[in-house]
């Protein structure tokens, strides 16, 4: 493990983990272990924000997922169960756990599998703009009935590298975050440079070319895996842009009610548009759970 000083108020480190090398930041140093991972197309960037927002109470941790940001991109598999194991020995590796998980967007089926199968890792779940496949998730795709067609460019082997290697900057800016966010200027020149950096390494689009190639084909095991080891700790269902598409997902893959917090005008990308009414969410919930 390596840890460098950057400003900005985090740390960064890198951990050997599951045959593969992760990049993650950390901030506060009382309370207990809030564990973030980001989306597409983000890294652990998409919480500099919040994190500050987090640590008088909490000990934080922001990942890059193995093929985003600063992690390795060129070890495979980029799944969503590579990656769940990914963040199972990280947790270990760090003796953080039991950690409150909480996951965003294309990292729902890892943050589920996380929480499904190793339960002694996780305090709590929270899930921000996310579905699972075979809960719908796979709609998304579906262009012919308003879906994104941008899931099967990303889930087309070699496709991300072909056309959008040398457009990674133009791409971010004038298609995918104009297209789900509705807080103005909320996503900065600063946001699409730190972005652009990690994607145009080399392999820079491989891991969101995993998630999503796993997201189409992995609703069967999705499904079997709620039914056989349901959610068994507290769950909070953040809602933006996608109403309550969250918490009726996360509603189906646990017997307890979920909390629910919805961030009005707000697009996809809450930890960017909404840094303090997210923030204020999270603690709210997890002074909760620790209560309790």
């Amino acid at each position: 493990m390596t840890t460098t000083t950057r400003p900005g108020g985090v740390q960064h480190h890198h951990a050997d983990v599951n045959g593969t090398r992760l990049h993650y930041v950390s901030a506060g140093t009382v309370g207990t272990t809030v564990l973030l991972v980001h989306g597409f197309p983000e890294s652990w960037w998409s919480f500099h924000k919040v994190i500050p927002r987090l640590t008088a109470d909490h000990r934080v941790v922001a990942v890059d997922l193995r093929g985003f940001g600063d992690s390795d991109h060129e070890t495979g598999p980029h799944d969503s169960a590579t990656a769940a194991e990914d963040l199972h020995q990280l947790i270990g590796s760090l003796d953080a756990g039991p950690v409150h998980l909480v996951g965003q967007d294309i990292s729902g089926g890892t943050v589920f599998r996380l929480a499904a199968t190793h339960p002694q890792d996780v305090r709590s779940l929270t899930g921000i703009e996310m579905g699972l496949a075979g809960f719908g998730l796979e709609a998304l795709a579906d262009v012919t009935r308003g879906g994104a067609w941008h899931i099967g460019l990303m889930a087309s082997p070699g496709i991300p590298e072909i056309l959008l290697t040398g457009r990674e900057r133009q791409f971010l800016r004038e298609v995918a975050f104009p297209a789900m966010t509705a807080v103005p200027d909320a996503v900065t020149d600063a946001d699409l440079e730190e972005f652009a950096r990690t994607y145009s390494r080399p392999g820079g689009w491989l891991g969101a070319a995993g998630l999503y190639r796993s997201m189409l084909r992995e609703g069967p095991e999705i499904v079997a895996l709620a039914a056989g080891r349901p959610l068994s700790v507290p769950v909070l269902a953040v809602g933006a842009g996608g109403g309550d598409f969250t918490h009726t997902t996360l509603s189906r893959v646990t017997p307890a009610p979920v909390r629910k917090v919805q961030l009005e005008g707000v697009g996809h990308y809450a930890a960017m548009e909404a840094p303090d009414d997210l923030a204020a969410a999270l603690l709210g919930f997890h002074r909760d759970v620790d209560a309790g």
